[in-house]
């Protein structure tokens, strides 16, 4: 019998300005029963330190994912032909709670290791990746992981607090739920308040990519190293939309000059197929920024690249490029 995939609604069956609210017009799920592949939203901005709006950023990228078709005719990809994709919806996270969201979200995931699904998360602000860390590392134990970002969420504290966007990855070590020498951090940049600011990670096993290191150079090659550092084991993909330089993603909490391109941000997560991943994010979206919504519209094409590399994905023709 020939297996039926769940596809997003099309623009010659429905208007794009109409139709489903889901990301990219996907049917959508009650639950995780059947599904391979669960695209996630979490409307969270407790966490942040700047600009506050990622509560909004993703119903604001399910509504930018309007133009995404379902063939990828850049790298051959075809995941709706693939693998079972849904949408369920929004976590429930305590508007008035940071902590008390933090383990909601813990919760929520950890119900959904008992299926073998992978949650794409649409943030929100980045302490969201503390608790789905925290939930997955019980069914994967200690992951690899690429995260890219203006900054490297090392901090010890943010005004006293321990739990915030900028202290997700310290947290996640000591918390045993990182395998420190499969940690890669791409793209950090600006100002530290100490001269070492970046070190804390490096001296944990990290490696760091500096924003300036990928400066007029394509991240293909670079993301072959990744690959081949990383190996086979799991690894989680965290992407902080403000790793992009402002000129292109203005639509974010705490925007850096300098920043990397469209263009560098696909390659880096077109690079990372072939990887065992096991979850994916995207954060930082705040849609107050985002007038024109082209931020959103990049998130929104960058959780479709994460879709296209995952495990089981076909590709039925070779890549034009």
């Amino acid at each position: 019998m020939e297996t039926t995939y769940h596809q997003p609604q099309s623009g010659n069956e429905m208007p794009r300005f109409a139709g489903r609210t889901t990301m990219m017009r996907l049917p959508y799920s009650d639950g995780p029963q059947g599904l391979d592949v669960a695209f996630i939203g979490i409307p969270l901005d407790v966490g942040t330190s700047q600009r506050a709006g990622t509560r909004y950023g993703p119903r604001h990228i399910r509504n930018e994912s309007v133009m995404i078709r379902p063939y990828n005719m850049a790298t051959g990809a075809a995941p709706f032909d693939s693998l079972h994709i849904g949408d369920l919806g929004d976590v429930p996270i305590n508007t008035y709670s940071l902590l008390k969201s933090v383990d909601i979200i813990e919760d929520y995931y950890t119900t959904l290791n008992d299926w073998p699904l992978i949650p794409l998360t649409l943030g929100g602000d980045h302490t969201l990746s503390l608790p789905i860390l925290r939930a997955l590392a019980k069914k994967h134990g200690p992951m690899g992981l690429i995260h890219v970002d203006a900054h490297t969420d090392t901090n010890d504290e943010m005004f006293g607090e321990k739990i915030a966007h900028g202290t997700t990855f310290r947290r996640a070590v000591e918390e045993g739920l990182l395998d420190c020498h499969r940690v890669v951090q791409i793209g950090q940049r600006a100002q530290g308040y100490t001269s070492d600011d970046f070190q804390w990670g490096v001296d944990q096993g990290f490696q760091l990519i500096p924003v300036e290191a990928c400066w007029h150079r394509s991240m293909t090659p670079l993301m072959a190293e990744i690959r081949q550092k990383l190996g086979q084991g799991p690894v989680y993909l965290s992407y902080d939309i403000d790793s992009l330089d402002p000129a292109w993603a203005p639509g974010t909490g705490t925007p850096e000059v300098g920043g990397l391109s469209a263009i560098q941000a696909l390659e880096i997560v077109r690079g990372c197929r072939g990887l065992d991943l096991v979850g994916c994010d995207l954060v930082e979206v705040s849609p107050p920024y985002d007038i024109s919504g082209v931020t959103a519209q990049l998130g929104a094409n960058l959780l479709y690249e994460m879709l296209c590399v995952l495990p089981g994905v076909r590709y039925p023709r070779e890549a034009r490029v």
